[in-house]
């Protein structure tokens, strides 16, 4: 962001935002937020109660709504009355975080117009046409700038910051100094994926808001509000680990078919189709497969952390492909197995990151990958 008020210059610009999951909407665009009634009922009882503390970090797996909730309690603050605002005839403490789409505040939150916002996030590098890699020391000198331009009026100010684990070192130390001697009338609300990457000191100035991954039933219905129509809500939901952000990511790139394909080619193992899984492996070769790609590992390493849950905890109760509970059963049928899938898992997981990082040819990786799992399952027929 250019200016010290805010997101307001940055909405012209049609540039990505590093705060969007790909085909979805924006966080500040996402009315309801599915499945974190306790999170929620823990801000506003801090607020009813006149605990509100001026930094607040979002933490859970990626993808379950830190982002959705942060702009939740932002447009709530800006749009709620301070108590000493409304007097004797003040309303009862609110029960939810609703703000109306047509209040004034949520239509500049929308637009990125509102002047007691900031966001902060990672900027659009012009001379690259990209975005940068972290959240720089100059983007939270902007922040304080922010601050200290509109302290004036005295009125609640909110900053988003998204996410927190971005800020480089130097970024992360200017923060910490806004935290220890916060601004009046001003509330951080940092999201987070990784907070133990943070400063301890950073966590230990901040309260936080613990996020839980979604069931089957809030899946659907985030997906049905991301525009995302499913009949297959509760596989995306034990394949995302029950986040939307990544169950849309599948959607969008064919995970539920390429895993139930996946499933299909493991199920005929140790005896193995090798023309299927040729054809499972070029699949990801090309220009413009790296999303392909992508999918296929992270479903490969999803595949054989179920595989050894199973030997351990028995077939999974749902079913994220058909016939994927019968396979369980025969390839991880005790916990030894399970342990030998688990240490195939960690095995190959490390030779996809090297792949990764070598530029090694997708197809040949994928198919090696295929055959090392061949070979495991050969191992405990015999």
């Amino acid at each position: 962001m250019r200016a010290p008020r805010g997101a307001s210059t940055e909405l012209a610009e049609p540039v990505p935002e590093a705060d969007r999951v790909e085909g979805a909407p924006h966080p500040r665009d996402t009315s309801q937020l599915f499945g974190q009634a306790r999170a929620e009922a823990a801000f506003l009882e801090a607020f009813a109660t006149g605990r509100l503390h001026h930094g607040w970090m979002l933490t859970g797996p990626r993808g379950v709504g830190k982002a959705t909730l942060a702009w939740r309690i932002a447009r709530f603050l800006l749009a709620t009355p301070e108590a000493e605002e409304a007097g004797m005839f003040a309303p009862p403490p609110p029960t939810t975080l609703d703000i109306p789409a047509d209040h004034p505040v949520a239509r500049r939150m929308h637009s990125l117009s509102e002047s007691r916002l900031f966001l902060l996030r990672r900027p659009w590098d012009e001379e690259k046409s990209r975005l940068r890699a972290v959240i720089g020391v100059d983007e939270v000198r902007r922040l304080k700038s922010f601050f200290n331009f509109s302290s004036a009026d005295g009125s609640r100010r909110v900053a988003i910051i998204d996410a927190a684990d971005e800020m480089n070192p130097n970024a992360a130390n200017a923060l910490l100094k806004l935290l220890e001697e916060p601004p009046a009338g001003a509330t951080l609300l940092m999201v987070a994926h990784q907070p133990s990457s943070l400063l301890p000191t950073i966590r230990s100035r901040v309260r936080e808001l613990r996020l839980g991954t979604l069931d089957a039933s809030d899946m659907a219905a985030a997906l049905a509000q991301a525009g995302t129509e499913t009949t297959h809500a509760a596989a995306l939901a034990e394949l995302s680990a029950g986040s939307v952000g990544e169950a849309i990511r599948l959607v969008n790139l064919d995970g539920l078919r390429a895993y139930a394909q996946m499933v299909d080619l493991f199920a005929g193992m140790p005896r193995l189709d090798r023309i299927r899984a040729l054809q499972l492996a070029d699949s990801a070769a090309g220009r413009g497969a790296e999303g392909r790609l992508d999918v296929l590992l992270t479903l490969f390493d999803l595949f054989l952390a179920r595989l050894a849950r199973a030997g351990v905890a028995g077939p999974p109760a749902i079913e994220a492909a058909p016939g994927e509970a019968q396979l369980f059963a025969r390839l991880a049928p005790n916990p030894a197995a399970g342990r030998l899938w688990a240490q195939r898992q960690q095995d190959l997981g490390a030779r996809a990151r090297h792949g990764r990082a070598v530029n090694l040819d997708p197809a040949a990786l994928l198919m090696d990958m295929v055959l090392q799992v061949n070979e495991t399952a050969a191992r405990l027929a015999a």
